[in-house]
């Protein structure tokens, strides 16, 4: 059954699966909560594709990123995979419950995801139980996690997303990797167009939501050099050194309409990631991804407009 289930996963789109079981999860953990029954965790890992960071790095598309590696993935790829092993798993006469991540919910009361509108966040909802994927992930023997707090995969580096399933059926466990990917080399911290990312690599999410949907006029073609005429320190945040606050994150977010968002509610990435785009081309110039391509993914000297433009 075990193998059956990797089989057909990948068939259906799955690149990674692996397989926890309950107990490797602390007492506290949401897993015992969701389905008290439950006695095996299954992770799922997709690929997100090269080619839509690609369109970033080169500054040439920026819709598919967030389309087809981050709305597609997470809205119809990755559910209908493990609604379709939770059906195969129920028709062998084991319960199964389906677990994919809900963008726009926070325990935390002023925090944000800077995958989503801000505003379409809700927050402080502790007792909307989630689990915590990356440690649902590492459990399952996905990857590691890295030093911005990114899942790293053998294969695909910090490219990926997850979903799970829940289930009351025993399956052997896969073994949790030994951390060797993530060497602490800083890339993700000098990735970022507006230092979101400390040097202990703690990720400030205001920061990180304000950059993420682009900010940076210095990494962003579609910004006008007239961009926050009202903000005292216009270039401040245009050139990604200004440290904002959630208060003044949310007024810089409400100015930001340089491009569309997708549906349900996903932001446009015009930084594409760049934390992990950094962190990809470190580990594939260190030759340690199992995937390769043929040629590099960093092709040429990264480009950037001049802080001149908008002063």
């Amino acid at each position: 059954m075990r193998e059956r289930i990797i089989e057909l996963c990948k068939k259906w789109g799955a690149d990674l699966v692996g397989f926890a079981p309950v107990s490797r999860f602390p007492e506290d953990s949401a897993v015992h909560k969701l389905m008290p029954e439950a006695k095996t965790v299954i992770g799922l890992g997709f690929r997100v594709l090269r080619g839509a960071y690609r369109g970033i790095e080169e500054g040439s598309t920026y819709y598919q990123y967030t389309t087809m590696g981050v709305e597609n993935m997470e809205e119809t790829v990755m559910p209908m995979v493990s609604v379709r092993l939770s059906m195969m798993l129920e028709e062998e006469g084991y319960s199964a419950l389906p677990q994919r991540r809900h963008q726009q919910i926070m325990a935390e009361e002023n925090s944000t995801n800077p995958e989503v509108a801000f505003d379409a966040v809700y927050r402080n909802r502790p007792q909307e139980t989630q689990m915590d994927f990356q440690e649902a992930a590492v459990l399952c023997g996905l990857g590691e996690i890295g030093f911005h707090g990114a899942l790293l995969t053998d294969e695909f580096g910090p490219f990926v997303r997850t979903c799970f399933v829940l289930t009351d059926m025993e399956i052997e466990a896969t073994p949790v990797k030994e951390p060797h990917l993530c060497d602490q080399c800083g890339e993700c911290v000098k990735g970022c167009p507006g230092k979101a990312i400390a040097d202990d690599g703690k990720v400030d999410p205001w920061q990180c939501a304000v950059y993420y949907n682009g900010a940076n006029g210095l990494k962003n073609p579609f910004m006008p050099p007239d961009a926050f005429q009202n903000f005292e320190d216009r270039v401040a945040i245009i050139s990604g050194e200004a440290k904002v606050t959630p208060e003044t994150a949310r007024k810089i977010l409400r100015n930001i309409y340089f491009y569309p968002p997708a549906q349900h509610a996903y932001q446009c990435s015009i930084c594409g990631r760049a934390c992990d785009m950094n962190c990809y081309i470190h580990l594939e110039e260190k030759g340690v991804l199992t995937k390769s391509f043929k040629t590099p993914f960093r092709k040429r000297e990264e480009w950037s407009f001049d802080r001149e433009d908008f002063e």
